[in-house]
């Protein structure tokens, strides 16, 4: 198999009937029909139906040239397979019984899922309902189980073909007389240009076979068209300048190529193909995120450490020796928002009391590490996935990655960040209200928000739980697509999924004017008036261009998008942002909350909504919804795409700061819509602009982006992206942006002036908690040495019953009028690692010891001195509690300072305290020297 890809013209043209074809390479699939071992190989179904099995056999080493020949030329591949459901729920009764109830029949004697000699026949899961091994599906290939003859029928193959952008169809398989030709006629129906190779087809009749080619493209193509084998491949092979490309590489190459630092999906598969390492990508993607940290080290909330994704490099590279087999996401980093769950990792939603460690991961986490893709960390947000600021978070302000004074945009602000500096290619994001698009816009990347409910949101911390959305934020609209088709899928166990798409989708337009057409409409004026200035010079050069690529502006009605827009917030929906937390939840941790949350919150239940006031919200929103389906409509007056800027106008940080409400509401013009009408949308790059020019101020410096969104109604998923994909690479210096230096500088005293504002207080600007002053302590050590017991003694000064810290605890705690944030972390074996998740602003630690535990002083003393080698806790003070003096055997405080090695410590405040979480022995002569040492410290 090959290990290069080489770019194909736009069009490509070979010899067939009735007249020569014509596809474009990137809008095209090869389709292979039905390679089974029950039609192919002898005692299987084909051969009780007494089929001549040297015929189909045939077509074997043809399909085979084909499938080279598509491979080498990285043109997408689909197989299908005939089969049932072992409970033959899927199988009409009609395909089991007429043949066998034929008069005198002796030939049928054994019908669908019956015992044969590969298995069940024509059953899923069985030996001879799977493909030949010749023709083996390659991991990034995408295999169909059809119940019919034909390909479509009750599949998702027109989905998943739309979705990959399909228009033209090069078929090949079994048997031509029946699935070949059923296929290819319901392709017809469906728009689809079509063309069967004839060598590479056969049947159980030849007379069928040459009869069911003929009428196929009979009165000049009424089906489509047919061809011989050798005039595609000569085709490919003067395309791609090499016929060796259709040839299997003894050896790959002997020296891996350089890297060049591109991070979109395709470079990377073609750089992995060519022999490059993903070891040699991580390695200088940890550079790269170790150099953005010093102009914004707000983007991430946990980055996994270094040697754990190399190893997961490595891991990778050995199970896919063959690179012309790799799967889709082969070596592809990625980032998360730390609101969607990974197992054994902490989910925060940047809110600390809702902190949890879940044991499952979300799905669309495992689906792309299923295909290969490699996790760099988790990303900051607005708290709680609400807002789209990105100044909401304690974890820091993130800023945009083209000027450190503007907003990144939120709630996926890290997501988003991640992506426009370049530290991951795609990000696994939420969009509820407009979380994935605005920081899209505002840091030029993609920001893709699927139809609702078809990418599973199970493991997503909710925010408004029947509005939420999987997003995806990638460089280009192809990668968005290419996670997409991975990523979707129903999900049982997700309440709000949809089911799969069988039923009746769109057809394509393949050829003639209709194929480079489409139609857009806009907001009216009165909507864009919203706009800053420059926004909407940007919009109107946006829509001139659209309409240079065949675009057709057509009339819309905006009346239901603004209302479904302004019933989100305005109406009761926000409620179900509580409704998601348990009842007396917000009282309980209003201190550990951004204001702005609180203010928020405050506000929604100030309104005391009624069960009638939801009702009349739920039916509006049915009412809007109805509207907005007749502006997509399948008809003349129905458009693909309705085009919106994704923002009205890009703020400052200090502006967001002094009025964090109404800017933040005003972000969400053109996106709060989206999910109340079950719309899918695109947010895409669409230029850049001085900005001097947003700012009125001549002497501004730099550049921003801007953005448009493509909005389409329910499961018009691949419409959008089609247009979306359209939209020509604007030259925007979108490569690797840089923030002015200057812009830095002013960014960072934006950011310690919002102490002064009383805004937004964040690990960059110092630590603490919003409302009350509180100093942050840890609590760690060993699993069992008692620390949640000594949390709540000094909580609430009771013994409590406990159990094993599988996460953490976090309580606010009062000691001698000092206010302290206490962390207990668990101690188990499988937690330590990602204790320094939480080194950051901690002003002292608590190092619980078991004095009784002799066997795991060793123990403890390692994890002690890898703590306190962190950075992060250099300037932390350290308190030893030798907790369970109260039981017998147990060590005194100088026999547990010698085995930690205690006295070797040096330029730190350090004591060790004898103690008794249970009858409160030297816990007061303890937390004294940790309030005197703290106060003067600080």
């Amino acid at each position: 198999m090959p290990t290069t890809h080489t770019m194909l013209p736009d069009k490509l043209t070979f010899e067939a009937k009735p007249y020569a074809f014509t596809f474009p390479p990137e809008h095209t699939a090869l389709l292979v029909i039905d390679m089974q071992r029950d039609f192919l190989l002898p005692d299987g179904f084909g051969h009780i139906q007494g089929g001549n099995l040297d015929a189909v056999q045939a077509s074997i080493e043809p399909t085979k040239k084909l499938l080279e020949a598509f491979r080498s030329a990285g043109i997408v591949v689909f197989h299908t397979r005939e089969g049932h459901k072992p409970d033959l729920s899927d199988c009409p009764s009609s395909k089991l019984v007429r043949q066998a109830a034929a008069p005198d029949n002796t030939q049928h004697t054994l019908v669908i899922g019956d015992k044969g000699e590969m298995g069940r026949l024509l059953i899923r899961g069985e030996y001879g309902h799977d493909i030949v091994n010749e023709l083996a599906p390659l991991p990034n290939e995408i295999v169909i189980d059809k119940p019919g003859k034909g390909a479509f029928w009750n599949t998702t193959l027109m989905h998943q073909l739309k979705a990959h952008g399909i228009t033209h169809l090069v078929v090949s398989g079994v048997t031509t007389e029946c699935c070949f030709a059923t296929s290819i006629r319901e392709a017809n129906d469906r728009g689809f240009e079509c063309c069967g190779i004839e060598e590479a087809t056969a049947g159980y009749n030849a007379a069928f076979k040459t009869s069911s080619l003929d009428m196929i493209y009979w009165s000049q193509g009424l089906f489509g068209f047919t061809a011989a084998l050798q005039p595609l491949l000569d085709c490919l092979t003067t395309a791609l300048g090499s016929p060796a490309r259709f040839e299997v590489e003894a050896t790959p190459p002997q020296t891996p190529p350089e890297w060049d630092g591109d991070l979109s999906i395709p470079a990377l598969q073609v750089a992995y193909k060519a022999g490059l390492s993903p070891v040699t990508v991580i390695e200088s993607l940890y550079k790269t995120i170790d150099a953005y940290k010093k102009i914004d080290d707000a983007v991430w909330i946990l980055i996994e450490e270094k040697d754990k994704v190399l190893e997961a490099a490595k891991t990778l590279a050995s199970k896919y020796p063959d690179k012309s087999a790799l799967p889709p996401l082969f070596g592809v980093p990625f980032s998360v928002k730390d609101s969607i769950d990974i197992a054994g990792l902490p989910t925060t939603t940047a809110c600390p009391p809702l902190t949890h460690i879940p044991t499952e991961s979300a799905p669309i986490y495992e689906k792309v590490l299923e295909n290969g893709a490699l996790f760099i960390g988790k990303t900051n947000l607005d708290q709680l996935a609400t807002g789209l600021t990105g100044c909401r978070s304690p974890y820091g302000i993130t800023h945009s990655v083209f000027h450190a004074d503007y907003i990144s945009g939120g709630s996926s602000s890290g997501s988003c960040v991640s992506v426009g500096a370049n530290l991951v290619s795609f990000s696994i994001a939420t969009d509820t209200a407009g979380s994935g698009r605005v920081p899209s816009a505002f840091n030029g990347v993609v920001g893709y928000k699927p139809t609702r409910g078809t990418v599973s949101t199970r493991g997503v911390t909710p925010a408004c739980l029947s509005l939420d959305c999987i997003a995806l934020v990638a460089r280009t609209v192809a990668d968005a697509r290419a996670v997409w088709r991975l990523a979707e899928g129903h999900d049982a166990r997700d309440p709000y999924a949809k089911p799969a798409p069988l039923g009746f989708e769109r057809h394509v337009d393949a050829t003639g004017p209709r194929a480079r057409g489409f139609k857009f409409g806009i907001p009216p004026p009165e909507a864009l008036a919203r706009c800053a200035p420059p926004y909407r010079r940007m919009f109107n050069a946006a829509v001139t261009r659209l309409r240079g690529l065949g675009g057709r502006l057509t009339p819309v009605d905006w009346a239901p998008f603004e209302k479904a827009g302004r019933l989100l917030y305005d109406g009761t929906f926000v409620s179900e942002r509580l409704a998601s937390l348990p009842d007396g939840w917000l009282e309980t941790n209003r201190t550990a909350l951004h204001p702005v949350i609180v203010d928020i919150f405050d506000a929604v239940a100030a309104r005391r909504s009624s069960a009638v006031d939801a009702y009349r919200d739920l039916q509006a929103k049915a009412v809007y919804t109805r509207q907005a389906e007749r502006v997509f409509e399948y008809s003349e007056r129905g458009v693909d795409v309705v085009v919106v800027p994704t923002a009205p106008a890009h703020w400052r940080i200090d502006e967001v700061l002094r009025d964090p409400i109404a800017k933040n509401s005003a972000l969400g013009e053109f996106t709060h819509c989206g999910n109340v009408l079950d719309l899918c949308a695109v947010a895409v790059p669409a230029g850049t602009y001085d900005v001097k020019e947003l700012s009125g101020n001549p002497d501004d410096k730099g550049t921003l982006p801007f953005g448009i969104t493509f909005l389409s109604g329910l499961r018009m998923d691949p419409e959008a992206l089609e247009v979306a994909r359209r939209q020509p690479k604007i030259e925007q210096n979108l490569e690797n942006p840089k923030c002015p230096q200057e812009s830095l500088a002013r960014g960072k005293a934006l950011k310690d002036n919002a102490i002064r504002m009383g805004g937004s207080i964040s690990r960059i600007l110092g630590g603490l908690l919003w409302q009350k002053k509180e100093i942050r302590i840890l609590i760690l050590g060993l699993d069992n040495a008692g620390k949640t017991t000594l949390l709540y003694r000094l909580k609430i000064g009771e013994v409590v019953s406990t159990i094993p810290t599988i996460g953490f605890n976090v309580e606010s705690v009062t000691y001698k009028n000092l206010n302290f944030n206490v962390w207990d972390l668990g101690g188990q074996t499988s937690i330590r690692p990602y204790w320094r998740c939480y080194y950051a602003n901690t002003a002292a630690v608590i190092f619980v010891i078991d004095s009784t535990d002799i066997e795991r002083l060793g123990t403890a003393a390692e994890e002690l001195a890898a703590m306190l080698s962190e950075e992060e806790l250099r300037d932390a003070a350290l308190l030893v509690f030798a907790n369970k003096q109260d039981q017998p055997g147990a060590k005194g405080a100088g026999e547990i300072s010698e085995a930690l090695k205690l006295a070797e410590l040096r330029d730190r405040n350090w004591s060790i305290v004898a103690c008794s979480a249970i009858d409160g022995r030297g816990i007061d002569e303890g937390m004294d020297w940790l309030v005197q040492t703290v106060n003067s410290e600080n």
